[in-house]
């Protein structure tokens, strides 16, 4: 089903849970066309609200840290014009590993999920985007080397900076187009990943996070953003 010329059409990559899925939901109430994706085994919730969403979701598979996934996505999406990419595939490791415990294995697996594949989706996908389009992806404040006064964290810090980074030379890269691309923290919300002591519900961060990529449509160049829209430091 393809999207009318006045409805605007989001692909949200990572939408099965949490804040991803709770994006899906606002922005359909918004009046958006919207494919999410989520990996194979997960995207229950999703088809759930596909039902309902009287065909204005389409729920697609992939996994991002799979290239031949990513690329197959891309294929079946071809024909497609896309006003909003938003990236929000994320892992982290144990909250009590430090960058001298964590194995080699884990220090890769939060890497590649977090800082590598996010990028990959990206430029598999910015040629869809319309050039007054928005191109996102769901970073953190804990991404941020200016407020990294301490020492929580350490690897999922990392993969955020290094997604950050990789935006800023992404950006650089492709400086003569004016699409809008946002680097977005949500707060510490309480999802799954968040945990149960996060300061913020879903419903305090999302609605917001979304109003913040509305007000930013056709501000082009990087903007490193928390959900509230203020500027984050570097």
């Amino acid at each position: 089903m393809q999207n009318t010329p006045s409805q605007k059409t989001v692909l949200l990559i990572g939408a099965s849970r949490g804040l991803g899925l709770a994006m899906v939901q606002e922005y359909l109430k918004r009046g958006y066309r919207v494919i999410a994706t989520g990996r194979d085994a997960s995207t229950e919730k999703l088809r759930h609200v596909a039902e309902s969403s009287g065909g204005a979701l389409e729920v697609e598979t992939v996994d991002v840290t799979i290239p031949d996934q990513v690329a197959a996505l891309r294929a079946r999406l071809a024909d497609r014009r896309i006003d909003v990419l938003f990236v929000n595939a994320g892992v982290k490791n144990d909250d009590r590993e430090t960058i001298a415990d964590v194995s080699t294995e884990e220090f890769v697996r939060v890497m590649v999920t977090n800082s590598l594949s996010p990028m990959r989706v990206i430029e598999a996908f910015q040629d869809l985007v319309s050039l007054t389009g928005t191109i996102g992806v769901m970073s953190s404040g804990q991404g941020s080397l200016t407020n990294a006064t301490n020492a929580n964290y350490e690897v999922y810090r990392a993969s955020k900076a290094a997604l950050n980074m990789l935006m800023r030379t992404f950006a650089a890269r492709s400086a003569e187009y004016p699409r809008s691309l946002l680097l977005m923290a949500p707060g510490w919300v309480q999802t799954d990943m968040g945990g149960p002591a996060g300061r913020l519900t879903i419903e305090e961060s999302i609605p917001n996070l979304v109003n913040t990529i509305e007000a930013y449509e056709g501000r082009s160049g990087l903007h490193y953003l928390d959900y509230l829209g203020r500027v984050v430091p570097w």
